[in-house]
Order: structure tokens, then C-alpha cells, then sequence
């Protein structure tokens, strides 16, 4: 597998919430992710949050995408209703082998983080030319 998304508490929060009426930590950013050619892409929605606030790490192929989105309402204001949770996201992906972490490219756009992640050179199928016999052949490897 290429990419695989991993949240182990997300349906303990759910439940939670659930249960308890009470929010728990932010959930998590809602994410899609496909396949064009020989990039992956995976957008993740993350509305409200300042660019700068945005961290990426890889590390032994685990991308972290961490946020924050701030209350804009000042500490006098009279909050009346609270249905945007503020804090800290964090959502992580384990990159397959065959992707070039090296050469992640991120974008942010109207509230939605764009990554472009290439397959590695050497996981690209390559033809192999045989040379005997009257006709040369060509095999893929």
C-alpha cells in the first residue's frame, strides 16, 4: 500500500462526544487522497487556520500535518455559541516505500491543504531490453 492514514483515538473521541455531550480534543482533519499518474495527492480541509500555523514533518516515512486554529473572539467577549473547536490538530499518514518523501510539495488554498507526494524513481516500472535470438524482446520489470 502506497498511503495509509492513521488515527488511533479518533473513534474513542467520537464516542466520547457522543456519550458525554462534552467535546474532547479536536477532531480530526477531514482528508481525501488519490492517485494521478506517478503522484499521490492528499488534500486535508483545514478552514480557519493561518498558513504560518501549518507544520509538516516526515520522519521514517510517517508525514505528521499539525494546525492550529485560534477563538477569535477576545478573552471579554460574551461567547454565545462555540461550534468551531479551536486547539491544536494533528492527523499522520504512513508513506509507502515507493513514495519520494524528498520531494513533497505543499500548497494551502481557501481552507484546504494540498500535498503532491511523486513515486520514487526506482518504483517506477521500467522496460528491460533481452538481446539474443533474431528478435530482441522487451520485458517489464
Amino acid at each position: 500500500m502506497m498511503l495509509m492514514r492513521t488515527d488511533p483515538f479518533r473513534e474513542f473521541d467520537r464516542l466520547t462526544q457522543q456519550l458525554l455531550g462534552t467535546p474532547g480534543r479536536p477532531t480530526a482533519m477531514p482528508m481525501d487522497a488519490y492517485r494521478e499518474g506517478d503522484t499521490f495527492v492528499v488534500e486535508l480541509d483545514l478552514p480557519g487556520v493561518a498558513p504560518e500555523s501549518i507544520d509538516l514533518d516526515v520522519e521514517r516515512n510517517v508525514l505528521t500535518v499539525r494546525a492550529e486554529r485560534r477563538s477569535r473572539a477576545s478573552a471579554n467577549a460574551e461567547v454565545l455559541i462555540a461550534e468551531r473547536t479551536a486547539g491544536t490538530f494533528s492527523r499522520q499518514m504512513f508513506l509507502g516505500e515507493t513514495l519520494d518523501t524528498d520531494r513533497i510539495d505543499a500548497s494551502y488554498d481557501a481552507g484546504v491543504l494540498r500535498l503532491t507526494i511523486p513515486v520514487a524513481e526506482q518504483a517506477k516500472p521500467r522496460k528491460i531490453a533481452i538481446t539474443g535470438g533474431d528478435v530482441p524482446k522487451q520485458i517489464r520489470g
